[in-house]
């Protein structure tokens, strides 16, 4: 008999079900989606996912772009899940919004510039 037994390793579940680590953001953002701008806080951000507080409780459609207004990068994104006031998001590789941006991110582009982007 050993004093020092392994540990049982619980199941992924929730936030641990990650690939990439995640690290704090903090950051004021803008979720664009067609006829629809709202403020939120990136709360947290890793290699293909973020995780983002809203405004107010509006319902998402399935996919949106984030803008980080201080770093004037768009992130087109798939919203994965939403409770209230949060939504956890797959994106893919992040677009800056200085100089040209590509037609299907001019609206991020002037939701960016309405929230002080420069």
């Amino acid at each position: 008999m050993s004093l020092f037994k392994p540990k049982a390793v619980p199941p992924l579940t929730g936030e641990d079900r990650r690939g990439a680590m995640r690290r704090a953001a903090n950051a004021r953002g803008v979720v664009c989606a067609p006829d629809m701008e709202t403020a939120c806080l990136i709360v947290d951000l890793s290699e293909g996912g973020m995780r983002v507080r809203l405004d107010r409780g509006a319902a998402l459609p399935r996919e949106v772009v984030v803008v980080d207004v201080a770093q004037g990068l768009a992130y087109p994104a798939e919203v994965v899940w939403q409770r209230t006031h949060e939504a956890g998001l797959r994106h893919t590789e992040a677009k800056s919004l200085r100089g040209l941006a590509p037609a299907r991110l001019v609206a991020a582009r002037d939701a960016w510039l309405r929230a002080g982007g420069r």
